[in-house]
């Protein structure tokens, strides 16, 4: 069939699900718009597969969240492919999206590639700057750019947190399951192990972090924030694994 997908488009819708809150994704948003005419696609039909995607996602289905049915066999190729790799569809993905424009990856992304080393170096960094901009991208939508402790929604304020230390634990840098929505603040002081979430998604906060606090109402909010629930991501979701090791840590550390 003359309209039938490719595995290299299908590959940069894949993308496109990594960087759009599934809730929110529709043929106006504008990331949706913006690939589909990158692809050469309508933004009904790179919307269709960004559902068509959401049916292979098991955090979606743990959520009741069933997606489009009757997709293809070149998804499921591709989820298969990639859904446990995601350096690997960072990089593969935003080259393809270079290609379908005819431009060189330095041209189209849309991070900072300034002040890059020269030589046999240039190429390494920037593909680092390019999983780490994917990491973000799929944290933050993941989380519908809301920190999950604070609630707060100001995109500038928020930060993709590392649940695994990534100094510590490099095979899982890009993992968007190691990741966490937050505001500075909280993501500073998760790294510290001030701050703790459990394997049960509740929010520890250290009696140290409390009584560093002058302000009484900011003691209050931390105090009252201590024990509760974090917002659950869309996607993504935290491993517990991971989390698990962090508290432990955070426990340590107390």
């Amino acid at each position: 069939m003359a309209n039938e997908w490719t595995k290299e488009e299908t590959i940069v819708a894949f993308n496109v699900y990594c960087k759009v809150p599934f809730k929110n994704s529709s043929k106006n948003h504008p990331v949706v718009m913006k690939y589909a005419k990158i692809l050469g696609r309508t933004p009904s039909a790179l919307n269709m597969k960004i559902g068509n995607f959401g049916r292979l996602d098991p955090n979606l289905k743990a959520q009741g969240i069933v997606g489009l049915g009757h997709g293809s066999k070149m998804e499921e190729i591709v989820w298969n492919e990639f859904a446990e790799s995601p350096e690997k569809l960072a990089y593969e993905s935003e080259m393809l999206i270079a290609k379908f424009q005819n431009k060189e990856i330095i041209e189209t992304c849309e991070i900072d590639l300034s002040n890059l080393p020269q030589g046999t170096e240039r190429a390494l960094a920037i593909r680092q700057r390019i999983n780490q901009s994917f990491f973000r991208s799929a944290v933050l939508t993941s989380y519908n750019f809301c920190c999950c402790i604070s609630g707060v929604r100001i995109p500038e304020l928020l930060e993709a947190c590392h649940i695994a230390d990534w100094s510590k634990n490099e095979k899982q840098r890009l993992n968007p399951t190691n990741g966490l929505c937050m505001n500075s603040f909280f993501h500073k002081s998760y790294d510290k192990n001030l701050v703790a979430i459990t394997p049960d998604y509740e929010v520890k906060i250290s009696e140290r972090l409390v009584e560093s606090i002058e302000s009484e109402n900011f003691k209050k909010y931390l105090k009252n924030t201590h024990n509760s629930k974090i917002k659950l991501p869309d996607r993504f979701l935290p491993n517990k694994e991971f989390l698990d090791a962090h508290y432990t840590e955070f426990k340590n550390a107390v």
